[in-house]
């Protein structure tokens, strides 16, 4: 299985930019997949996630601005980020959590920069 993220970019405060990731190989037993962030100096945080009954979770400092959405058509997820902030500026990674026989396992994308500037 692998996960490649793309859509990153540059932009200026208060625009946005759409991220994709797309998977390829079958994920078994999935649970919810993601988008999470590491700005510089920062430890990895999440953004948000969705479920695969379609339950959406988003971190508080970016509710009313980003959609997570997926397309199982196309093994694609998305992230739409509107109102982007210099705060913002980090590398996104997508995440897929499955089931394991005990306990959960994760697949991580390989990031992709995104970078507001004020």
């Amino acid at each position: 299985v692998q996960l490649q993220a793309s859509g990153g970019g540059l932009v200026q405060a208060g625009g946005s930019l759409r991220l994709s990731c797309a998977t390829s190989g079958s994920i078994f037993r999935l649970s919810s997949m993601g988008w999470y962030r590491q700005a510089p100096g920062k430890q990895r945080e999440l953004v948000a996630t969705i479920t695969t009954g379609g339950v959406t979770n988003y971190a508080d400092s970016v509710k009313g601005r980003f959609t997570i959405s997926r397309d199982s058509a196309k093994n694609t997820m998305y992230l739409q980020m509107n109102r982007l902030k210099p705060e913002d500026t980090a590398v996104y990674y997508c995440n897929a959590r499955y089931y394991k026989d005990y306990g959960l396992g994760d697949y991580w994308g390989q990031g992709t920069l995104v970078t507001v500037s004020s």
